[in-house]
Order: structure tokens, then sequence, then C-alpha cells
């Protein structure tokens, strides 16, 4: 595909066909320049590099990371970052907290479970709508996530952000938004996640009149796709379905602002341009979309419900084989075939920490109470599992093959437990009557009954 140039300004991209150019390939080492020969070829940083722009490396592993994990691009940019960098004042922010968070509740040991976050009426952009449900472990240790939902009202207009605690997992409920990064543009709908690395700025831009969704925050290491193992070396997420933005620069040469989180702490500087201004970048450190439906799942066509580590997406290893800082995974449309076999996922009870959502349809495990929108947190060795509606129906039904539709739930599972902040520990936003769900579950224990 051939852009002469590709440049953002306020409207659509200019150069740039519908899908915005996108770059396919998970961990591929990506090149692209919005202007023709932006790019340099055969080095990183010429003593003038073409165009007067300046060459910039953006690290998220340390230098010395093997190469396999080893995480850097390069930009080339109109500024380099220290000239929006500096003159920074503390700010504040409401709702959004990082781990180690100190907010005290008096809730007990128990299954969370909350409806929909409601839409302000008050204008609200992307970065204002963030509001914290849920922290562990401790980002400037870089271990632990935590859990948000945003809401959403208007644009960013001339605000931008950039998070340097950690990597942002964005999943939309309702809407559609364009994210507008220092690499280029992507747009997401309902059932797309964006994945933005730690230290990339970016402003959000609405493409309906609200949106809402969720976002995990991972402080620890980078996302990756998850090994295979005896699967082979097809199914799951399959690595050319990951979308980079081809790059995009905005030259805007008017006052804004860019407001930053580090180390918990939120500042603001203001600034007589756009942070936006890179003209061409390589490398295999920027932010990406994927299209949760094109997730290949698989599952046991014999008996019994195999272990959701199956429908594992995208993953942050820990320093403990096995047992992830995070695990992104989802439950989307599929078949059930098992037989003899009580199809929704069993109870247990677990030594990790589970963070659910619902991005549309019904939840096969709790057919009645889980609305799209809506969040659960089962904390490490609390017992859950399906409703007694959902155990009934599941006991009792003929077990012809059946296919799930128009569903898509997903977990954030980590291996700390995850505490609530103040604003989910509002009684008023919690589901009192959650734990009601599985009265009905009584003693069926019969001796003679073989």
């Amino acid at each position: 595909m051939k852009i002469e140039e590709r440049f953002i300004g306020g409207g659509p991209v200019e150069g740039c066909d519908a899908d915005y150019g996108y770059l396919s390939g998970f961990a591929n080492t990506h090149s692209t320049e919005a202007i023709k020969g932006a790019l340099p070829i055969g080095r990183n940083s010429p003593q003038k590099p073409p165009f007067g722009l300046y060459a910039e490396q953006l690290s998220g592993t340390a230098f010395t990371a093997p190469r396999a994990t080893n995480k850097r691009s390069w930009l080339y940019r109109m500024r380099p970052s220290v000239k929006h960098g500096t003159g920074f004042e503390s700010s504040q922010h409401a709702f959004w907290k990082t781990a180690p968070c100190r907010d005290e509740n008096d809730l007990p040991a128990m299954q969370l479970r909350w409806g929909p976050i409601d839409i302000p009426d008050a204008p609200t952009d992307f970065l204002d709508g963030i509001r914290t449900m849920t922290t562990c472990g401790d980002a400037p240790t870089q271990t632990g996530i935590a859990a948000h939902v945003f809401v959403a009202n208007k644009s960013m207009d001339r605000r931008y952000m950039m998070n340097a605690d950690g990597e942002m997992l964005i999943l939309l409920e309702q809407g559609s938004l364009r994210f507008v990064t220092e690499f280029g543009l992507i747009k997401a709908s309902a059932g797309e996640i964006v994945v933005m690395p730690r230290g990339v700025k970016f402003r959000v831009e609405l493409m309906d009149e609200t949106a809402r969704g969720y976002i995990g925050e991972n402080y620890g290491s980078i996302m990756s796709l998850p090994e295979r193992g005896p699967i082979g070396s097809n199914s799951l997420a399959a690595e050319r379905d990951f979308l980079f933005p081809a790059a995009a620069y905005e030259d805007r040469e008017e006052p804004c602002e860019l407001h930053m989180k580090w180390q918990g702490k939120f500042y603001k500087t203001k600034l007589g341009h756009s942070p936006l201004d890179v003209v061409a970048w390589h490398g295999n450190y920027a932010p990406y979309k994927y299209d949760l439906r094109r997730f290949a799942t698989v599952g046991s066509i014999s008996f019994d419900h195999p272990d959701p580590s199956i429908f594992t997406v995208l993953t942050s290893q820990s320093d403990t084989p096995g047992v992830a800082n995070i695990d992104f995974a989802i439950f989307p449309e599929r078949w059930l075939a098992m037989e003899d076999t009580f199809r929704p996922p069993w109870y247990h009870v677990n030594v990790m920490s589970e963070f659910m959502g619902l991005l549309y349809g019904v939840y096969d495990a709790k057919p009645g109470g889980f609305k799209p929108g809506a969040m659960s947190l089962h904390n490490a060795m609390l017992p859950h599992g399906p409703d007694t509606d959902a155990f009934e129906d599941a006991s009792e039904k003929e077990l012809a093959p059946e296919k799930l539709s128009g569903t898509m739930a997903f977990m954030f599972e980590t291996r700390l437990v995850q505490n609530p902040t103040a604003f989910a520990s509002d009684r008023s936003r919690i589901d009192l009557d959650y734990e009601k769900c599985w009265d009905g579950l009584e003693r069926k224990f019969n001796i003679k009954d073989k």
C-alpha cells in the first residue's frame, strides 16, 4: 500500500484506507512511515535523521533483556519527548487508584458482584471516566494489577495522557472509540480490545455519543501470548489477528495538556503543541488491537468441562512458572458437545483471584443476574460457581450438541488477592443479593441412589 503522507488533523486520516492501514502480527518488528523517506535505513540514529526529525527510543524492557522478550521501538518525531516531559505539576484523579491502595472498607470475606456503572450526565472524557474497582500488588515494584471500568460521553480533544505505571488492556462494552496515539490510529468497537503499552502517549475520541468498558492495568511483565503446549501450533489467538497502527502524526501547534500517572500519582503539564508528532517508527513495542471474536476456542469432545485456562488470550508471566501475574481469558461463542458432563464451569475454590465482566450476551454460569457491563470478584480461596438455575438446568437437560451464541464474557485472573477500592466498596453499588443466587442449592445426598 502506497501512502505518501499520513497525518492526523482532527478528522479522517489523510491518505489512509478505511482500516487505517494496520500492520499485522503479534510481536513482529514493524516498520512504518507517514512520509516517504522519513524512516532511516540501515541505522537507528543517524547524525541527521530525515526531514529534521529527532530519533528517540522507547524501551518497554531493559536493554539487556533476552532478544525473545526485548521490547523497544525507535520513533522519529518533530520534537523529542523531553520537550513535553517537563513542567509537570501535581494533579488529582478522583477515582483512578494504583496499588498499593490503602482504601479502607468493612466488607467481609465474600464473593462480590456489581451492576453496570452508569454513564454520567456531566461531560466526562475517557481519562476522567476511569473508576478503579480492585487493586493488588505494588506498581512501583512491577507486580500486580488493577481492574477498572471506564465511562465516557465526550472526546479528550486537547487533552493527552500517558500511564507510566502499567500496560492497559482496554475492553469496549458499549460504543466505538478512536485511539489517537504516538504510533498512529486505532479504531475499536464493542467486542474488541486495545492494549496500550506503558509510557505511550495518546488521547481517546468518541465515535458514538457514549462509551463504556473495562480496563485491566498490568503492572507486571509485558503481556504475551500463552504457550499452546500439547494443543499444537494453532488455535487460541492467532498472531496475524493482532493489528498495529501505521505511522500517523499530528502537526498541531496549539495549547494542550498532557496528563501522566507515575508511581500512583497524577501530574499534568501545559504544552504549546501536540505530543503525537511521530512521523515514522520501527520496532516491536507499540499499541495494538484484537477482535475477540477471532479467538479459536478448543474444548472437550468427550467428557468433562476443561479448565478455563484454555480460553487465555494474553498472559503476563510472573517469576513462578504457570502462575500468572495476570491471565486475560474470555468465554466466547462455542459449541458444547461433552457426554455425561455438567457443562457449565464447575464449582471450585481457587488459589487465583478472578475479576469477571460481560461484554454482551449471557454468561452461562449466571444467566439471570449478570448483565453486560456488570462485574464480579471471586478472590483466592473463596468458593464460587453456577447459580441455582444454571445448576438445575445443566443437571437435567438432554445433552445434545449445543452452541452458546452471542456471548462474550472475560476474566482477569491473578495470583494476588484483589482489594476493592472505596468506590467499589460503596454498598449502593454492590449487588447485596448476589449470594442468594446459591440459596436453592439443597442437599441431594441419598445413599440409596446409585
